[in-house]
């Protein structure tokens, strides 16, 4: 089997993976961050969302060895010690959550959003969001996090 090496939230981090193993199932189960979900195997929740060398991408689209020399931010990764990023800070603060299973995802894509477009419309915010089902809130709260993190952030 081989071994993927990359550095997860900060740390240097390694393991033996079969080939077809995928990057979620790598964090998940190798290196138990289990903050990032897995919510429909077929890449159309967002549920998986996290960013690789900078960029906001679903775990589940990418092999773990495609990985290789990556640096990956899980939602594990955002907070600061005991202080939450503002993006977290703002759902909070907002309620942009309800059951709680979509929010790892949703504040790993609004985190790019916000660092690739920090003006972003409540429109360009929904657009972005396109790829990440939340089934509980109705998106109102989360575009209102959103928002308040482009101020913070």
């Amino acid at each position: 089997m081989p071994t993927v090496s990359m550095t997860v939230n900060g740390k240097k981090v390694s393991g033996e993976v079969e080939g077809r193993t995928l990057l979620v199932q790598f964090l998940r189960e190798n290196l138990r961050l289990t903050g990032t979900h897995v919510g429909c195997d077929t890449s159309q929740c967002g549920a998986c969302v996290v960013h690789v060398n900078g960029d906001s991408m679903k775990s589940c689209t990418l092999l773990a060895v495609q990985a290789e020399g990556a640096e990956v931010t899980t939602i594990e990764g955002l907070a600061d010690g005991d202080k939450l990023h503002p993006m977290q800070e703002a759902f909070r603060d907002n309620h942009g959550l309800q059951c709680g299973f979509c929010t790892p995802g949703m504040v790993m894509s609004a985190v790019d959003l916000v660092k690739k477009n920090p003006k972003a419309s409540e429109h360009e915010i929904r657009e972005w969001l396109e790829g990440n089902i939340c089934r509980c809130t109705g998106y109102h709260n989360i575009v209102k996090s959103i928002q308040q993190a482009q101020q913070t952030m």
